[in-house]
């Protein structure tokens, strides 16, 4: 990267979640990336990827071919960037486990048995395959998150044992299997700070620990949330007992719904690079996560990733930033940032919240969520939805904005529809409820554009795999809003005699631990929807 403190930046990318890019989306995201002066783009892929002879193996999930692969690799390859393969070698294989062939390889839940021979023939096929599609000889092996090591079958057929000694075991066997193909391995960081026991910023390990990490494996110190250089400074530098050569992955908040948090990200940001840059650390990515869907654009995002480009030249002047984002762009990188708007509160914007999530699936009946209402959200959507309708006529990027404005358009009637009718139920005012039919209905209306909006942007984005998760939770939240309003009218019509559901009382949401009221961060669109059992 020119004029960069750093000798590889660039961004990984979650196809895992549901949400798995098409080429020519990538294609893009090169260019984009080119177009910002980023020279490195990780594919995060669990196992939405070929694997030679494991048909199973990313079966219906939409997985690259090896084919498209090494398209990819060619292409990235001709914009100079480098195309680096980031996968899993132990947890975060759930999808994985619905099949036979690989749930009898599991220790428990989402992670692999360590020791298991099986295992070793599954990551050499999975090796030979990489090696065959990508040119860069370095690849993220993942071992994130791995708490369940050593604890279901391992546990059972040898009892329990030190579980720091079975993840270096098992982080040896697979940068064996990789030496041989030739890489050099990147694994996330915070296992060995999770078996220790410590926090990131104060765990001590044994000299013999970072002496039994095996030379061709690097760690990766991930961390998206503090705003304060002196957090990074600190893990930074206890990273480094372990390893001195580490990398660091920062985010860029595209994972707690349907829009990104813009603000937050280049606070984060800015704070990391400035600690990587101090302290020389040589190779900086920032991650596009999709948790519970894949449902953010990253393309929402080109504000912050071209600030973190800007940031990792040592150019920290957001006038400055801004005045080079429209050249590039053509698009005032304050316009741009209105796609983080409905997930931002009015005063706040570095907190993270997704009440456009929650509150789209949240159930007018059941009013799980309902406590969270202040009153004024739908008022706040409203005018949202009106800054951002501007936007969507943008040729480029139309797309990226229609469907957060989609989603004020919805939540501008429905975020306190459930408070409404909870209300006017429990105080028998039959003519403010009768006066809810319509707005039953204009919301069901608005939902089915949302809809439309959602499956536009996803088709042009991503492969079509996925979005049948989409069609269930939004025909869902159609159905759901139908019944809800039929059986209202039922109820004032006489054929129904109580609606149960209303006649419960507004307890404090699960989701809230401030005691209070108000936005919060909560992204699982099961738990939002209903307190009964998926």
């Amino acid at each position: 990267m020119d004029n960069s403190s750093f000798d590889r930046f660039g961004v990984m990318i979650d196809n895992s979640r549901n949400a798995v890019m098409n080429v020519d989306s990538v294609k893009k995201y090169i260019d984009l990336l080119k177009k910002v002066g980023c020279d490195f783009l990780m594919l995060y892929t669990e196992d939405t990827y070929e694997v030679n002879g494991r048909p199973y193996f990313g079966h219906h999930r939409g997985k690259y071919l090896k084919s498209e692969l090494i398209e990819l690799d060619a292409y990235a390859k001709s914009r100079g960037v480098e195309l680096c393969p980031c996968i899993q070698t132990l947890a975060h294989l759930n999808a994985l486990m619905r099949w036979p062939e690989f749930s009898k390889l599991a220790d428990s839940g989402d992670t692999l048995c360590a020791g298991d021979e099986e295992v070793y023939r599954l990551i050499d096929d999975i090796f030979a395959t990489l090696n065959e599609c990508f040119t860069s000889k370095t690849v993220n092996i993942g071992m994130d998150e791995a708490e369940n090591i050593g604890l279901g079958r391992y546990l059972r057929e040898h009892g329990l044992e030190n579980r720091m000694d079975i993840l270096v075991r098992h982080l040896k066997r697979v940068a064996e299997i990789a030496a041989k193909y030739g890489f050099t391995l990147l694994m996330w960081g915070d296992m060995f700070y999770k078996l220790a026991g410590g926090p990131e910023d104060k765990a001590d390990f044994d000299r013999k620990l970072s002496e039994s990490i095996p030379e061709n494996v690097n760690l990766i110190y991930w961390d998206y949330y503090s705003l304060e250089k002196e957090h990074y400074d600190l893990r930074i530098l206890n990273y480094r007992k372990l390893r001195d050569d580490i990398w660091f992955a920062g985010g860029l908040w595209t994972w707690t719904g349907f829009t990104p948090h813009i603000s937050y990200a280049l606070k984060a940001t800015e704070a990391a690079v400035k600690s990587c840059a101090e302290h020389n650390v040589k190779n900086v990515f920032m991650t596009l996560w999709g948790d519970n869907g894949g449902e953010t654009s990253r393309f929402s995002v080109v504000p912050a990733l071209f600030a973190a480009a800007e940031f990792a030249r040592g150019n920290f002047d957001m006038d400055s930033i801004k005045e080079k984002f429209f050249k590039e762009f053509g698009i005032a990188f304050d316009d741009f940032m209105l796609a983080e708007l409905p997930g931002t509160p009015n005063t706040d914007n570095l907190s993270i919240n997704n009440p456009e999530k929650y509150m789209l699936y949240s159930d007018p009946f059941m009013g799980n969520l309902d406590a969270l209402v202040k009153g004024d959200e739908a008022e706040r959507f409203a005018a949202c939805g009106k800054k951002l309708e501007k936007m969507i006529e943008n040729k480029e990027y139309g797309n990226v904005f229609e469907v957060p404005y989609r989603i004020c358009r919805v939540l501008e009637l429905k975020y306190d529809l459930g408070v409404r009718t909870r209300k006017a139920y429990q105080s028998g005012d039959r003519e403010t409820l009768s006066n809810l039919i319509p707005v039953y209905d204009e919301t069901v209306k608005r939902i089915e554009e949302f809809y439309s909006a959602l499956e536009k942007w996803w088709m042009a984005e991503n492969k079509p795999h996925g979005f049948d998760v989409q069609d269930i939770r939004i025909g869902g939240l159609l159905m759901r809003m139908k019944h809800c309003r039929q059986r209202l009218a039922g109820y004032l019509g006489g054929s129904i005699g109580r609606i149960e559901e209303l006649e419960d009382k507004e307890l404090h949401p699960f989701c809230a631990n401030d005691g209070g009221r108000g936005a919060v961060c909560y992204n699982s669109w099961g738990l939002s929807a209903t307190c009964n059992v998926l």
